[in-house]
């Protein structure tokens, strides 16, 4: 044990200034250690064979009395065979992998959205989690540890929003709960989900169906489709008649736009969209009536581009090219509204079966027992669909039509 010092009083280790370590007395091994101004208790003591200085706290904070009374325990605790240091380094080994493992939410968001953006079909829908979590979440999560998000902090980020903008607090909700379930799996967190609806947020918001307003696309009426058709036709531009093309196939926007010359077979007059480039993620087939085989022989095919309807610098249209049309035309509509004009059309003016009209529209069906049955696409049958549809589209044209579209498909090689 070390030798026990001459006992300085209070005065006396007070006036100590230089730098140094100094033996304090009263306790064996204690030294008030200067260095750099600052003045901190160490007590040197002999644990088995070796030896090993321990910090007490800094002078004056803790008194000359107060460090004595550290140190007698420490030497108590040494004679009683427990080593001292060892809790803290096991403590500080403890501190140091909690540190390693705290994940703040925001990191955990952008890890979340680098392993999963790519399962996504474009980086607009990247974009879009982005914006929301950037907007609505960051600020009241972002750099708090994941590990100690509960139901207040989730709040924090739904209730203002819930009722005023409900449909964007749900995506935020579901895309909350995706990166917390994530950082779960990940161990960075443990425990319930704060963020889950089903038997948790379902008892303190308001179900969104019953504040969520549903609007639906504006579409043209029925018997203004062939008035419109005329005026459509008489308009010269590539966007007019990338929404012509989008009128006679029930397609959708993007389909449209980013549909390319290698997706078209003029001879078999069916246009094959790849499932990447599809909402369900499922190949589809368009029988392609003879308006639009016509439209299609009237389109230039440029030599540096696939696209059918190429923009500008021979990119795809953007989707405000072709809305832009039907507000030339003063239309209060939206290109996407065909589509229920179309549908509109098959269930009341015709007598083909509701699932037909479904298929040409590409959706998937609701009732799974159904869709495990449905082995084909009707290809054939949707054909004389899609031609029936041009033909009231086109109105008094139609017999013209037909006429003219049996010249054609002798025609096209």
């Amino acid at each position: 044990m070390p030798k026990i010092a001459k006992q300085l009083s209070d005065r006396a280790v007070a006036a100590l200034k230089t730098e140094g370590r100094y033996a304090v007395g009263g306790i064996a091994g204690l030294h008030l250690r200067i260095s750099a101004g600052h003045r901190g208790w160490v007590l040197r003591v002999q644990v088995g064979d070796k030896r090993k200085d321990i910090g007490l706290g800094a002078y004056p904070a803790v008194t000359l009395a107060e460090a004595r009374e550290r140190a007698w325990k420490l030497h108590e605790s040494i004679r009683g065979g427990h080593d001292p240091v060892a809790p803290r380094k096991q403590q500080r080994s403890v501190l140091q992998a909690q540190a390693a493992s705290e994940k703040t939410f925001s990191w955990c968001a952008e890890e979340f959205l680098k392993a999963k953006s790519s399962e996504w079909k474009n980086a607009k829908h990247r974009q879009q989690w982005e914006n929301t979590l950037e907007t609505y979440a960051t600020p009241h999560l972002g750099q708090l540890a994941v590990s100690l998000i509960d139901l207040p902090h989730v709040l924090a980020c739904l209730e203002p929003i819930w009722s005023s903008k409900n449909e964007t607090a749900s995506r935020l909700r579901g895309r909350i709960e995706s990166i917390l379930d994530w950082a779960t799996v990940r161990k960075y967190r443990s425990g319930e989900n704060p963020a889950r609806w089903k038997g948790h947020l379902d008892k303190i918001l308001a179900a969104p169906s019953k504040i969520q307003k549903v609007e639906h696309h504006r579409a043209i009426q029925i018997e203004e489709m062939p008035a419109f058709m005329q005026n459509l036709r008489s308009r010269a531009g590539i966007a007019a008649r990338a929404l012509e093309f989008l009128i006679l196939t029930a397609a959708r926007s993007g389909e449209v736009r980013g549909a390319t010359w290698s997706e078209i077979d003029l001879k078999k007059a069916v246009w094959t969209i790849p499932a990447h480039r599809m909402k369900a993620g499922a190949e589809h087939r368009v029988p392609l009536s003879g308006a639009a085989l016509r439209l299609l022989s009237h389109t230039p095919l440029l030599p540096n581009s696939d696209l059918v309807f190429p923009g500008t610098k021979e990119q795809p249209l953007s989707d405000m090219s072709i809305t832009a049309v039907m507000r030339r035309m003063k239309m209060d509509a939206v290109p996407h509204g065909f589509r229920s004009t179309f549908r509109d059309w098959a269930g009341e003016k015709t007598n083909y079966p509701r699932e037909l009209a479904e298929q040409a529209l590409a959706h998937v069906l609701s009732n799974k027992v159904e869709a495990a049955y449905r082995r084909g696409d009707a290809l054939e049958k949707r054909r004389h669909l899609m031609n029936d549809w041009a033909d009231f589209c086109g109105n008094a044209q139609g017999q013209f039509a037909k006429l003219l579209d049996s010249f054609k498909s002798t025609q096209v090689d």
